[in-house]
């Protein structure tokens, strides 16, 4: 089986152009050896074009992975003054969406460009700051070629982010999304659990997964198995292995399309996640109105979602349905296994266990 070569984040691709953007300005030269470090602890160091004073442009790397993004120009202008102390603000220009609706990684009103490209982005302005003693403040300005067109490829305009596409990334890579070599993966690593003499498995979907239990729980990333969209296949595979327990940790926004009977929870088999919330909201004892209920179906993310129902006093019981769906499912996947599940969102952490 070919190898698949991963790729690189517009998150990655903005936070490398914005770091050689102010060496341009601030040095008066970029670095030959300039790179970024990814959150993945990968070095990313790629070709750049450098077409007037502190502007770097990078060519988006997807690897392998079939991404919308990949070969777009991201573009990153710094621009320095004086200030009262040292600051780096960034922003969003042509192409990069603007987020206009509640529950998103960013407020209503700020460019889409999600929390760990700008830790990323500053991280690394602020090092060429302090290397050339600059104390004032530096604005950084972050553009897509083409944004406007790729976005609707996307689920932002759904999402209320409009005007071009979102700087994402919570890794800095792209890991190409080969179905079986996923599998796969999934498979080696359970295995592995396996035979260093684990009995019980901990399996989260993704990287947000692993960061909660990692700040809520201080649980070491590396003791949870990712299993990313196949739930199905990693429960199975776990199954197949000998574990009997298994504690499996989601984001409502993956986690309750199993409730749903999903065993992939990609984007591309289908998204009712606002219909089985509403489902789950009306089969509880919450008592809610039907007005209530409509504005939940309408709402576009399950962050937005779970702020709702959590200010309507309804969180609690409608994912007691939630979870007792979720189980129902998986316990037709695997009826020899007992899974406890532990769900959370970004805002409202744990908002449901079983």
């Amino acid at each position: 089986m070919k190898k698949l070569r991963y790729g690189f984040t517009t998150g990655s691709a903005a936070a490398f152009a914005a770091k050689a953007a102010a060496c341009d300005l601030l040095f008066g030269f970029i670095p030959k050896d300039i790179s970024v470090m990814t959150p993945k602890q990968i070095p990313y160091s790629p070709s750049y074009k450098n077409p007037s004073l502190g502007v770097v442009e990078v060519i988006k790397d997807a690897g392998d992975d079939p991404d919308v993004t990949d070969g777009m120009t991201i573009r990153a202008a710094v621009k320095a003054e004086p200030a009262d102390f040292l600051s780096v603000v960034i922003d969003g220009g042509k192409g990069v969406g603007r987020v206009t609706k509640p529950g998103l990684d960013q407020p209503v009103g700020e460019a889409a460009i999600n929390h760990v490209p700008r830790q990323m982005i500053t991280d690394n302005v602020l090092e060429v700051c302090k290397a050339a003693d600059f104390t004032g403040k530096i604005t950084v300005t972050i553009e897509a070629d083409g944004g406007e067109e790729i976005a609707q490829k996307t689920f932002n305009p759904r999402l209320g982010i409009v005007g071009g596409i979102s700087i994402l990334g919570t890794t800095g890579i792209v890991e190409p999304m080969s179905d079986a070599a996923l599998v796969d993966t999934i498979r080696v690593e359970i295995h592995q659990k396996k035979v260093l003499g684990e009995n019980r498995l901990l399996m989260a979907f993704g990287n947000y997964g692993q960061e909660f239990l990692l700040k809520d729980y201080g649980v070491d990333l590396d003791a949870a198995v990712k299993c990313s969209n196949f739930i199905k296949d990693a429960l199975m595979i776990a199954a197949d292995e000998g574990f009997k327990e298994i504690l499996l940790v989601g984001h409502l926004g993956k986690i309750v399309k199993v409730a749903g009977g999903f065993s992939n929870t990609h984007s591309k088999y289908g998204d009712c996640r606002m219909e089985i919330l509403t489902s789950a909201l009306l089969k509880s004892d919450a008592g809610c109105k039907v007005d209530e209920a409509r504005e939940l179906a309408q709402m576009n993310t399950t962050e937005e979602a779970a702020d709702f129902l959590a200010g309507q006093g309804y969180l609690e019981d409608t994912m007691a349905v939630i979870c007792d769906e979720i189980l129902d499912t998986i316990g037709r996947w695997v009826p020899e296994v007992t899974v406890h599940l532990m769900v959370y969102t970004i805002n409202q952490r744990l908002i449901g266990k079983r």
